[in-house]
């Protein structure tokens, strides 16, 4: 099995690296800092199976994976992550992963996910799978689905690289847009999401666990 692992601390992918060369049907042929050069590698490398990150620069570990589901149906994803949290879990699901691992818990699940997902079976940890029957027995109680996200894939991009500091310029570069819908798109995230300047849309990509603070 040929992985992908991208994650922006070094010290973390020599980690998890060191957890999956161990053993003998796994391998890691690539390995990448942010979402955007995962993608690059993914392309390059064609691995069976990527191993992201939730928070990294450029693109976050959701916006990468939502991205390789779209260009390789096929790839396997995993989205590694220190945040216990229900909200991450399901955009990681809607995103295409075939499972959600903690890095707390990486040294006892990371290998058993990776061989669930190449029998294309999910892998939760046990505090995911309870989340999931609870939020299914109350949206099947309220005669609800799971609440859509408030803004689209375009405009977390841009929020989130809005956010680290980029210019509307430079977006437009790393997106291969113009600097006038870049500057259309942030005035639409304002609109939409009730705020008033670029401190604000940093802190709610704070929140939102677009950036790290």
């Amino acid at each position: 099995m040929r992985i992908l692992l991208a994650d922006d601390h070094a010290l973390v992918r020599r980690g998890v690296r060191l957890i999956l060369d161990s053993e003998p049907d796994l391998t890691v042929v690539a390995e990448a800092g942010d979402g955007a050069e995962a993608i690059d590698k993914a392309r390059a490398e064609r691995p069976d199976l990527a191993v992201l990150d939730i928070a990294m620069p450029r693109l976050t570990g959701l916006q990468t994976a939502r991205e390789l589901s779209r260009l390789q149906p096929e790839l396997r994803i995993l989205v590694l992550s220190m945040y216990d949290n229900e909200q991450y879990l399901f955009e990681a699901l809607k995103a295409g992963a075939a499972g959600y691992v903690l890095k707390s818990v990486a040294d006892r699940d990371l290998v058993a996910a990776c061989r669930a997902a190449m029998r294309d079976e999910p892998f939760l940890y046990p505090g995911a799978i309870n989340a999931l029957i609870r939020d299914y027995l109350e949206s099947a109680r309220d005669g609800e689905g799971v609440p859509g996200r408030a803004i689209t894939d375009r405009e977390e991009e841009i929020l989130k690289l809005v956010a680290e500091g980029h210019t509307s310029r430079e977006i437009a570069e790393l997106l291969g847009i113009s600097a006038k819908t870049v500057e259309r798109h942030r005035a639409n995230l304002l609109q939409k999401l009730g705020l008033r300047d670029r401190l604000e849309l940093t802190r709610y990509a704070i929140r939102a666990g677009l950036i790290e603070p």
